[in-house]
């Protein structure tokens, strides 16, 4: 890291600020009333016009603090700032993940923001808009849960593990990802489908939930959880070694992670549409 860049904890810092304004417009505008924007890779797919408010809320803060780095959102895509260099910082945004948990208030949706230096993601943050409930984690220095350490699951045997999952929203890979599910349940104590990546990586660092996997996360979703799951202790990767993306994001603790890894590879599921 060049010297010229911030300590990960200082960009923890802004990201916990902008990341709580951020989230009290979220559910300020929650209170009064939802209206969807756009759809997007279906109809089912929603954009709401807190999403994009929310976006440009923290484009703007980011602008304020630190107007030479680079930001990629969900929303808005690549935003301000010139191409990271080396040392330099790209911050991503996903501002509502869990936007259809948004739409009908369902209280699982959260505002992401992480720090990304020379490509590795260094701090984090995620936070429930409607709980208020906070996790952070910068690079070497743990994840925490409002002033908590975290660690993750301790569960030994997968035909115990609670296993989150998600679904994305095109029909044909709903029916593959249904397929999967169909196949690693009755390998599994159970499992659960909430509506927010970043909240469900989240959940797995703290052993709410024993395990997570899901097809189709874009770095929005990833960046911010996904480093709370690893500095929890989980390993997030992908299949067959390749690292965690879009083919697949697989968060397990050491225990679980190679029956699990070994029942979705059979399973297909990273495949599919």
């Amino acid at each position: 890291m060049s010297r010229s860049t911030p300590a990960p904890q200082h960009l923890l810092e802004i990201a916990i600020e902008i990341a709580r304004d951020a989230a009290a417009t979220a559910y300020r505008m929650r209170v009064e009333g939802v209206r969807v924007a756009a759809t997007k890779s279906t109809v089912t797919d929603v954009v709401t016009a807190a999403d994009r408010a929310v976006e440009r809320q923290v484009l703007a803060a980011l602008g304020e603090r630190r107007p030479d780095d680079a930001v990629l959102g969900e929303e808005y895509g690549p935003g301000q700032g010139a191409p990271v260099d080396a040392g330099g910082v790209r911050w991503i945004v996903d501002p509502i993940d869990g936007t259809v948990n948004y739409l009908y208030g369902l209280p699982y949706c959260a505002v992401s923001l992480a720090a990304e230096v020379d490509g590795r993601v260094v701090a984090g943050v995620v936070r429930n808009i409607h709980t208020g409930e906070e996790w952070t984690a910068t690079a070497g220095g743990g994840a925490w849960r409002d002033g908590e350490r975290l660690r993750c699951s301790t569960e030994t045997d997968l035909g115990q593990a609670l296993v989150g999952t998600g679904f994305g929203y095109d029909a044909g890979r709903r029916g593959h990802q249904a397929r999967v599910v169909a196949g690693l349940i009755p390998h599994v104590r159970d499992i659960r489908r909430l509506g927010a990546a970043a909240l469900d990586l989240c959940l797995a660092a703290e052993g709410r939930l024993d395990a997570y996997y899901e097809k189709g996360l874009a770095a929005w979703d990833l960046a911010a959880g996904g480093l709370v799951a690893v500095e929890a202790g989980l390993r997030v990767t992908g299949l067959a070694g390749r690292p965690a993306g879009p083919d697949l994001v697989l968060a397990a603790p050491p225990a679980l992670y190679e029956p699990l890894h070994t029942r979705l590879a059979a399973l297909d599921a990273s495949g599919g549409p």
